[in-house]
Protein backbone atom coordinates (compact mmCIF):
# COMPACT_ATOMS: atom_id res chain seq x y z
CA UNK A 1 0.00 0.00 0.00
CA UNK A 2 1.23 3.72 -1.05
CA UNK A 3 1.80 6.01 1.84
CA UNK A 4 -0.15 9.18 1.69
CA UNK A 5 1.89 12.21 0.30
CA UNK A 6 1.59 15.22 2.38
CA UNK A 7 0.36 18.62 1.01
CA UNK A 8 3.28 19.86 1.40
CA UNK A 9 6.01 19.78 -1.28
CA UNK A 10 9.04 21.14 0.87
CA UNK A 11 7.48 17.77 3.72
CA UNK A 12 7.37 15.54 0.67
CA UNK A 13 11.03 15.89 -0.62
CA UNK A 14 12.46 15.65 3.40
CA UNK A 15 10.76 12.36 3.21
CA UNK A 16 12.56 11.37 0.66
CA UNK A 17 15.92 12.45 1.11
CA UNK A 18 15.36 12.89 4.62
CA UNK A 19 18.94 12.47 6.18
CA UNK A 20 22.64 13.26 5.54
CA UNK A 21 23.37 9.86 4.31
CA UNK A 22 20.35 9.83 1.95
CA UNK A 23 21.56 13.06 0.47
CA UNK A 24 25.11 11.88 0.44
CA UNK A 25 24.47 8.65 -1.08
CA UNK A 26 22.77 10.33 -4.00
CA UNK A 27 25.55 12.96 -4.40
CA UNK A 28 27.62 9.82 -4.56
CA UNK A 29 25.78 7.95 -7.48
CA UNK A 30 24.73 11.52 -9.14
CA UNK A 31 28.36 12.69 -9.60
CA UNK A 32 30.58 9.53 -9.66
CA UNK A 33 28.27 7.43 -11.57
CA UNK A 34 27.15 3.41 -11.23
CA UNK A 35 27.94 2.14 -8.02
CA UNK A 36 28.53 -1.28 -6.10
CA UNK A 37 27.78 -1.48 -2.30
CA UNK A 38 31.23 -1.45 -1.03
CA UNK A 39 32.44 1.33 -3.08
CA UNK A 40 29.73 3.45 -1.59
CA UNK A 41 30.94 2.37 2.07
CA UNK A 42 34.17 3.29 1.39
CA UNK A 43 33.23 6.58 -0.34
CA UNK A 44 31.31 7.73 2.84
CA UNK A 45 33.63 7.11 5.83
CA UNK A 46 31.46 6.62 8.85
CA UNK A 47 28.62 5.34 7.82
CA UNK A 48 28.20 1.87 9.19
CA UNK A 49 27.13 -1.19 6.96
CA UNK A 50 23.40 -1.12 8.29
CA UNK A 51 22.74 2.33 7.99
CA UNK A 52 23.76 2.27 4.23
CA UNK A 53 21.62 -0.47 3.53
CA UNK A 54 18.50 0.94 5.19
CA UNK A 55 19.18 3.90 3.38
CA UNK A 56 19.77 1.56 0.07
CA UNK A 57 16.45 0.00 0.23
CA UNK A 58 14.25 3.56 1.68
CA UNK A 59 15.69 5.28 -1.73
CA UNK A 60 14.77 2.07 -3.55
CA UNK A 61 11.17 1.57 -2.22
CA UNK A 62 10.92 5.65 -2.91
CA UNK A 63 11.76 5.29 -6.43
CA UNK A 64 15.16 7.00 -6.53
CA UNK A 65 17.55 4.20 -7.01
CA UNK A 66 17.35 1.00 -8.82
CA UNK A 67 19.06 -2.27 -7.35
CA UNK A 68 20.75 -4.49 -10.41
CA UNK A 69 22.15 -7.94 -9.22
CA UNK A 70 23.93 -9.85 -11.61
CA UNK A 71 24.19 -13.40 -11.27
CA UNK A 72 27.62 -14.12 -11.21
CA UNK A 73 29.90 -16.00 -8.26
CA UNK A 74 30.43 -14.21 -6.23
CA UNK A 75 27.08 -11.64 -6.76
CA UNK A 76 27.57 -8.53 -7.76
CA UNK A 77 24.91 -5.66 -6.92
CA UNK A 78 25.32 -2.50 -8.63
CA UNK A 79 23.15 0.91 -7.56
CA UNK A 80 21.95 3.79 -9.90
CA UNK A 81 19.59 6.70 -9.69
CA UNK A 82 16.62 6.09 -11.57
CA UNK A 83 15.22 9.10 -13.82
CA UNK A 84 13.54 10.68 -10.52
CA UNK A 85 16.72 10.54 -8.80
CA UNK A 86 18.56 12.36 -11.26
CA UNK A 87 15.66 15.22 -10.61
CA UNK A 88 17.45 15.76 -7.74
CA UNK A 89 19.88 16.95 -9.10
CA UNK A 90 19.15 20.90 -9.24
CA UNK A 91 18.63 20.14 -5.43
CA UNK A 92 21.81 18.80 -5.14
CA UNK A 93 23.34 21.10 -6.83
CA UNK A 94 21.79 24.13 -4.81
CA UNK A 95 22.94 22.55 -1.57
CA UNK A 96 26.63 22.50 -2.99
CA UNK A 97 27.15 25.98 -4.09
CA UNK A 98 25.16 26.81 -0.99
CA UNK A 99 27.58 25.18 1.59
CA UNK A 100 31.17 26.75 -0.63
CA UNK A 101 29.26 30.21 -0.26
CA UNK A 102 28.89 29.72 3.07
CA UNK A 103 32.20 28.22 3.71
CA UNK A 104 33.62 31.43 2.06
CA UNK A 105 31.61 33.36 3.85
CA UNK A 106 32.78 32.11 6.98
CA UNK A 107 36.13 31.89 5.62
CA UNK A 108 36.58 28.12 6.80
CA UNK A 109 38.98 27.02 4.28
CA UNK A 110 39.10 23.26 5.31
Amino acid sequence: MKKKLSWCPVQITLSLIDNKWKTLIIGEIMFEGTRRFGELRKALPGISQKVLTQNLRSMEDGGLIKREVFAEVPPRVEYSLTDLGSSLRPVIDSMMEWGEDYRAKTNDRT
